[in-house]
């Protein structure tokens, strides 16, 4: 029964990821047909972002009203009724209209599913289901770029995604009785149940001891692991004069870098903490960081130190939900992990534009410098939070 779920939360982690790149992917064929400027996706993806930080601040109250299944179901369901009226949509208010519940839709899914995995599973899995998270993130775009080539339109891309949510939703729906008898009523906790507590306002989560300094973790992890991602190609081209070809499949040696971590992880975290875990990456990372820093155009160098960060990131993200319940308690982890959904999707929606900004005067180069600091005070506030919870 417990191996039937988990299967079932796999599969749910890759419909996590399946619609994150494709925007990116189709929007260069998608803006002239609605006759606005290259720049406007990034008004998508704000409101996309905004409705995932309110679901994720909101998710202890709908996991405690519908349960944890419920929640997933109805989230996938969302985002498979968006992509669709994407596919079918010929204006751009529109399209920023069904931004809503797209982003409505993933954020508390992410929440819940992180905190029942959390709860119930070792960290091994925590790291195996971000990596298929991966895999659902690498695999969205791959079906968009593949529609293109063939000659079909970008909106039969995301009707062919769409349909791809719906079977996840079936499966979901079908599965919702083992989210009830998977764990025994000895075993199991308040947040998987339904009703069982009253949810926990936002003042109230905040105000708990260390919740600022992992709120401010994960926003500085999450400002280097986008930042980074985002701007690696124009860095490697701009700063390390690296052809846009090269610096193309260089930057996303990043990502496989973090996807291919994370995998290894899950072996590694049977071995190690969840804290030494956290250490471990931020060290791999750090030393990313400080080749990015070497003043050589040597290519290889470029590769090494973007490889390095990426497989620094890995752990980090994955580990530091796993400790929360350890570190806060089951009875407030999923409120918890909300605020640490919402304070992440903070930090990976804003970090990218203020470096933007930030590197007109300052230059490309300022990148390793920029996430550094990013990744210092994430160390100085993750050393922080241990001290304050072992006293």
């Amino acid at each position: 029964m417990v191996s039937l779920l988990l299967a079932i939360i796999y599969l749910s982690f890759i419909s996590l990821g399946l619609p994150d790149g494709i925007l990116g992917s189709a929007w260069p064929v998608m803006y002239p047909q609605f006759s606005v400027p290259v720049s406007y996706m990034g008004i998508v993806t704000m409101i996309v972002a905004a409705g995932t930080i309110v679901s994720s601040l909101l998710s202890d109250r709908l996991t405690k009203a519908l349960g944890v299944g419920m929640v997933t179901a109805v989230s996938v369901a969302m985002t498979a009724g968006s992509l669709f009226l994407f596919s079918v949509t010929d204006s751009f208010m529109l399209i920023c209209i069904w931004a809503i519940p797209y982003g409505l839709g993933a954020g508390s899914v992410d929440a819940a599913l992180n905190n029942y995995v959390a709860l119930h599973f070792k960290s091994r899995h925590m790291s195996w289901l971000h990596c298929f998270w991966g895999i659902g993130a690498s695999l969205g775009p791959y079906i968009m770029g593949y529609t293109l080539s063939i000659g079909q339109s970008w909106a039969v891309g995301y009707r062919k995604i769409s349909a791809l949510q719906v079977v996840l939703t079936v499966i979901l729906i079908l599965g919702l009785p083992l989210w009830k008898k998977a764990f025994s009523p000895k075993t199991d906790t308040p947040e998987t149940g339904r009703g069982k507590q009253r949810p926990i306002p936002l003042r109230e989560v905040v105000s708990i001891p260390g919740a600022k300094s992992i709120m401010l973790t994960f926003l500085c992890y999450c400002a280097v692991e986008i930042t980074a991602g985002s701007w690696a190609a124009s860095y490697m081209v701009m700063v390390k004069g690296i052809d846009e070809a090269t610096a193309a499949g260089f930057a996303s040696l990043f990502y496989i870098g973090i996807t291919v971590g994370r995998f290894f992880n899950g072996f590694v975290s049977m071995k190690l903490s969840d804290h030494q875990m956290v250490r471990a990456g931020q060290v791999i990372a750090s030393i990313g960081i400080a080749v990015m820093l070497i003043p050589t155009d040597t290519r290889w160098v470029s590769l090494v130190a973007f490889l390095l960060v990426g497989l620094g990131c890995a752990p980090i993200y994955p580990s530091l939900i796993h400790c929360t319940p350890k570190l806060f308690g089951a009875d407030v982890s999923q409120a918890l992990i909300g605020v640490q959904m919402a304070s992440a999707y903070v930090g990976s929606c804003l970090s990218p534009t203020i470096f933007g900004l930030i590197a007109k005067p300052l230059g490309m180069s300022f990148l390793p410098i920029y996430i550094g600091i990013f990744m210092a005070i994430m160390i100085l506030m993750h050393m922080h939070l241990v001290r304050q919870k072992e006293r």
